[in-house]
């Protein structure tokens, strides 16, 4: 049988809360890769759209759209150098993010401004998206403890999970590994984690699912 090659450019997705940022940090050390990592921290924005999101939808937006792409932009070069890399966000999270958090008119400005920056990210080897129901959401990032992400609600990160669900459903720009986040630890559990490893070494083209209870 022929051996198949571990991917190198690998995408984590998933809605708040659900583990994309410590998995890619634990899979990078394992594959020798470079990481690459959001930084909500940085967005001056992020607070006040918890406290405030009707006015502060529209700034939080572009600056992470900003931020995304000049991230992706820098990186572009070693993705095509055949370069190792694992991320925790892809682009096209930043559109479904705004359709849900925007009004139809702040869309539209978005919109604009999108197609005018995007810039032509290579198609990652493989696409990890990790599912977990809101309440699982709900418990990690109450025991992560950034302040602002308390008050999130149980709606906005089920309408969250939802658009996340609808993209992964029609992708397929790239092989699909879709992973039932919430009854396994990888972080914490070794026994967790190597499974998921075994199973990411092996997928190939299309979809496919990882489902520790199955």
């Amino acid at each position: 049988m022929e051996q198949k090659t571990t991917p190198k450019n690998i995408i984590i997705e998933g809605p708040i809360g659900v583990g994309k940022s410590s998995l890619s940090k634990k899979l990078a050390a394992s594959l020798g890769a470079s990481l690459l990592l959001e930084r909500p921290s940085d967005n001056p924005f992020l607070e006040r759209f918890y406290k405030s999101p009707d006015c502060y939808s529209l700034p939080t937006q572009l600056f992470f759209l900003f931020q995304r792409v000049q991230q992706l932009a820098q990186t572009k070069s070693q993705a095509l150098a055949g370069a190792g890399q694992v991320a925790d966000f892809m682009l096209a999270k930043d559109p479904l993010f705004a359709e849900l958090n925007l009004d139809s008119d702040e869309v539209q400005i978005y919109r604009q401004v999108y197609d005018s920056l995007s810039v032509d990210t290579a198609k990652p080897d493989l696409m990890i998206y990790l599912q977990a129901p809101v309440p699982v959401l709900q418990q990690r990032i109450k025991k992560r403890n950034v302040k602002y992400e308390q008050s999130i609600k149980a709606s906005y990160l089920q309408s969250l999970s939802d658009a996340y669900t609808v993209y992964f459903h029609h992708y397929c720009d790239s092989p699909l590994l879709i992973v039932n986040a919430a009854d396994i630890n990888p972080i914490d559990n070794d026994d967790h984690y190597q499974a998921l490893l075994t199973h990411i070494k092996r997928v190939d083209a299309g979809k496919h699912f990882f489902n520790p209870l199955g």
